[in-house]
């Protein structure tokens, strides 16, 4: 598996792109911004790592805000 080093994400962990969008948007921010659950009912790092884990299509969400966020 080969990153591409122009991949804006290569070396970031799932919890700096989380933890970071958090501190920018807070829990509220984040929930109007992507419509998961684990940012809307008792939110955490923990529990939303967990989620983002097994779930392709909300990482890829999260992943696209943390970039887009990033660029601004």
């Amino acid at each position: 598996m080969t990153q591409s080093p122009k991949n804006p994400l290569h070396g970031i962990t799932l919890e700096a792109i989380l933890t970071a969008l958090v501190a920018q948007h807070g829990w509220d921010g984040l929930a109007q911004r992507i419509d998961i659950r684990c940012f809307k009912s008792d939110p955490s790092i923990k529990s939303s790592l967990t989620f983002l884990r097994k779930t392709p299509w909300a990482r890829e969400k999260v992943e696209a805000l943390y970039i887009r966020s990033q660029k601004g």
